[in-house]
């Protein structure tokens, strides 16, 4: 099931946080922010044994982003991160905006497959992006027709 995140998620998203990201997890307050700030919307996906994973996108005008998406390891390979993906495909659309931005490492090549087959396409790189060392790849969708204004 997925369903909107709030306030009473983010002991557990932190933990999920930690996880899934390791050195590059975000803190408490940082999770704390995402999920109260305006221009945000985060989704959390349960199965019954609980919380298996996060995602959340902001956005800004007619772009949005997606900041997190997250999955525990027991849950991964099952859809999980791509039912909460097009969740926030469909937010985006309902905020207005046209296309979407993310974020991925050149190394995470399940994501990137994940990310291609639900349209996204690889618009630039970001050397040495995380602290790995690993090179952010930047993807794009476009998820509405432009206007014109």
């Amino acid at each position: 099931m997925i369903r909107s995140g709030g306030p009473d998620d983010v002991e557990t998203l932190t933990s999920l946080e930690r996880e899934a990201f390791g050195a590059d997890a975000w803190s408490r307050d940082q999770v704390a922010d995402e999920v109260a700030g305006q221009s945000r919307h985060v989704v959390v996906a349960e199965d019954d044994a609980g919380v298996v994973g996060y995602a959340s996108l902001m956005v800004a005008g007619e772009t949005a982003d997606v900041a997190r998406i997250a999955v525990v390891r027991r849950a991964r390979r099952r859809g999980v991160g791509r039912q909460m993906l097009a969740a926030l495909l469909d937010e985006s659309v309902r905020r207005g905006a046209d296309r979407v931005l993310l974020e991925v490492a050149s190394d995470n090549a399940p994501a990137i497959a994940c990310y291609e087959a639900v349209g996204f396409d690889a618009i630039a790189t970001r050397r040495h992006y995380y602290r790995s060392g690993a090179d952010a790849v930047v993807m794009e969708r476009v998820v509405a027709t432009r206007r014109d204004d």
